[in-house]
């Protein structure tokens, strides 16, 4: 007679790994990095190389010498944390912005809380926010390094569209005379660059690593569709009111952080709801709060405070929005 074999969950078993994961996404941020590096060259070298090493060495320092924990550096994911931080930062920013951010996003944000799995906020992005507001002056400087690959770039044209558009704005100029000043053409956002952070310069390389995360089944698409959906109905609407003063969805959805933010932050297995309804419910959010600070608040961006924020609400989320158990139904499952 077979023994019954009785332990806890979970029963069911894949060949997926937290390293085989992490790793598949830094092979979706590759396009964007490699991008980032034809147009800043050593610049976005630097930051990603920093990025990396920085993160992993404050974790291994943090689990060898105070945590005394098993040293999980291997597992790729302080590499992605790194390399999400660099991404996240204007091309010109310094390597020691580079340390303190993941000092910051590994110290605080990820082994305060116990580790990997634990953490409450996504690590990369309040390691960029506080950076945001602790050296603004840096943080906002779009100007554009020397790179190997195009030479003569005007150093002023590293300004993001979303800060010039701003700026027109409060200047009493219309949409239509700011995109013609700049020379602004949904062509320039999508297939090439744009000003912004080093990850925000090509919306087809982010784009490009979103298929990849789906194909792999890394990502389910749900986050960052009702994100973008979100954000999509929101400024269609303000735009059919008014569309002198407020730009297109096309604009919004190309502009800013909001791909590589749907995209690779607010998918974070540990920091995002684990049911579909609260994923929607999650991405919306994300995407109101969004709008509402590009549109009435002091920043010209706002994904990265809009993910913090829901990132706060997702244990709420889980609640209420419970995964379907096997066999059984629940009635707001």
């Amino acid at each position: 007679m077979k023994k019954l074999v009785v332990s806890p969950a979970p029963h069911i078993h894949s060949d997926d790994t937290t390293k085989k994961l992490m790793r598949d996404v830094v092979i979706a941020l590759s396009p964007s990095l490699l991008v980032s590096i034809y147009f800043f060259g050593f610049s976005a070298i630097k930051l990603a190389l920093v990025g990396i090493v920085s993160c992993m060495l404050v974790e291994f320092v943090i689990q060898k010498y105070i945590t005394k924990e098993k040293i999980l550096i291997g597992d790729y994911s302080a590499v992605v944390t790194g390399l999400l931080l660099a991404l996240n930062l204007p091309p010109n920013s310094p390597w020691w912005i580079v340390f303190i951010g993941s000092v910051v996003a590994i110290g605080i944000a990820k082994m305060t809380f116990g580790g990997i799995g634990q953490n409450l906020f996504n690590p990369a992005l309040v390691g960029r926010v506080f950076l945001l507001v602790s050296f603004p002056v840096i943080m906002t400087d779009w100007s554009i390094p020397t790179s190997w690959f195009r030479e003569g770039i005007d150093a002023s044209s590293g300004a993001t569209p979303l800060g010039l558009v701003k700026e027109g704005l409060a200047q009493g100029l219309t949409l239509n005379e700011i995109f013609a000043q700049h020379h602004f053409t949904y062509k320039q956002m999508l297939f090439s660059r744009i000003g912004g952070s080093v990850g925000e310069i090509s919306a087809f390389a982010l784009i490009l690593g979103f298929f990849y995360l789906i194909i792999k089944k890394v990502i389910r698409p749900h986050i960052p569709l009702s994100i973008i959906g979100t954000i999509v109905v929101m400024t269609g609407i303000f735009w059919l009111i008014d569309p002198a003063h407020y730009a297109d969805p096309i604009f919004n959805i190309l502009t800013g952080g909001i791909l590589i933010g749907s995209i690779f932050m607010a998918t974070d297995y540990v920091t995002s709801p684990m049911s579909t309804r609260g994923m929607i419910v999650y991405g919306a959010g994300i995407g109101i709060i969004t709008v509402l600070i590009r549109y009435f608040g002091a920043y010209p961006e706002g994904i990265s405070f809009a993910i913090l924020i829901m990132n706060a609400v997702v244990p709420l989320i889980n609640m209420y929005f419970k995964p379907v158990r096997f066999g059984r139904e629940v009635k707001n499952g």
